[in-house]
């Protein structure tokens, strides 16, 4: 019997002393297997950087409302156009793009349903702040945006019913319509407000505008690393989720423009299109995902709105260096032609671009 019990303390001392067999923090330890308890660090970063998100998310969305004039952005629902494009590319390209992408990488059913819910979202709100660098309709991102959001409502069903009935029970996707509604509300109530600051002082809209463009920009980066800190165990992924993922954006953008494009619409109002295309709610299919499916399956699924995220973000920081370099250029080929040009030929060139349209007609404006 003292044998045994010494059996038992030298048991007990090696597993303190041998962080492999058993960590120090564990609450029942049998051998190599160990029950630990809790780990609320996720938990309570996850509260916190929902606290902080929302907070921030509408400051940014005020300061984008300072950019946006009453008159068009009530043009833009006027005479929506520009929305309906919108709207063809994010409920029309992306979940075709979504379902002929998961078909072409023959990936696992239930990774198929969560590529196809990235492609059914509606458009985030960092398209906004990205608009704005590169010069876009802010009026058209802002209502493309409310509109994308509020119309998820319907559409996303809708789509998820029509592409995801060879893998799986449309039935059994959870659309968390509540997580929508607050999206809309977060967007719609600063809105308004910085659109009346700009409509009552637009000196002091402008300044808004500046402070808040910037803060988007960190609120974005923000957002990618806490997010990357807050799921670092999630990493371990099929490459194919990882190809998707960087092919994914990347179509998007390229298809929202060429489609803009051809619809007629303007230069600038092509670039916002093409952002708000491939740039979707990643926080919206994360929400889906976790609420539809269980511990099992997202270890093989959830990572992929992390992945897309990255690279929709990573891509658009592409597409607003490439156009800041075509700026500098264009401005500084604008200078040398004004200088040697004669003035006649200075007012034709001009009135000749006002006929006809295209990037000298956006940037004269």
């Amino acid at each position: 019997m003292q044998t045994s019990f010494l059996s038992q303390q030298f048991n007990a001392g090696f597993l303190a002393e041998n962080s492999t067999a058993c960590p120090a923090n564990a609450t029942i330890c049998d051998g190599t297997s160990c029950v630990l308890p809790e780990d609320t660090f996720n938990q309570t970063l996850s509260v916190v950087l929902s606290t902080f998100l929302t907070i921030m998310l509408a400051l940014v969305m005020f300061s984008m409302g300072c950019n946006v004039e009453l008159k068009n952005f009530l043009g833009h629902i006027k005479r929506p156009w520009g929305i309906f494009v919108g709207f063809l590319c994010q409920f029309g390209i992306m979940p075709l793009t979504a379902f002929l992408l998961s078909l072409a990488f023959d990936i696992l059913p239930i990774q198929a349903v969560v590529v196809m819910i990235m492609g059914c979202c509606p458009g985030g709100t960092a398209s906004n702040v990205i608009a704005y660098w590169v010069e876009g309709d802010m009026d058209l991102s802002i209502s493309m945006t409310v509109c994308s959001t509020l119309l998820a409502m319907g559409m996303m069903p809708l789509c998820l019913f029509i592409y995801t009935k060879m893998w799986t029970d449309a039935d059994a996707i959870v659309l968390p319509y509540n997580s929508i509604g607050l999206s809309l509300v977060a967007l719609i109530i600063p809105v308004s407000i910085g659109i009346y600051v700009n409509y009552k002082w637009p000196s002091k809209a402008k300044t808004i505008l500046k402070v808040g463009s910037i803060v988007g920009a960190v609120f974005i980066v923000i957002v990618a690393v806490v997010g990357g800190i807050l799921y670092r165990g999630s990493w371990i992924i099929t490459p194919k989720l990882w190809i998707i993922g960087t092919i994914f954006p990347a179509a998007g953008y390229t298809l929202g423009f060429f489609l803009a494009r051809l619809s007629g619409l303007s230069w600038h109002r092509c670039r916002t299109v093409s952002l708000e295309t491939g740039m979707q709610n990643t926080q919206l299919c994360s929400t889906i995902v976790q609420l539809s499916f269980t511990a099992e399956q997202l270890e093989l699924m959830f990572t992929f709105p992390l992945i897309y995220s990255i690279f929709q973000l990573l891509f658009a920081l592409l597409i607003l260096a490439g156009y800041r370099l075509y700026r500098r250029h264009s401005i500084k080929t604008k200078t040398d032609v004004e200088k040697t040009a004669p003035k006649d030929e200075k007012e034709n060139s001009k009135s000749s671009a006002i006929i006809n349209g295209g990037f000298v007609q956006d940037e004269m404006k």
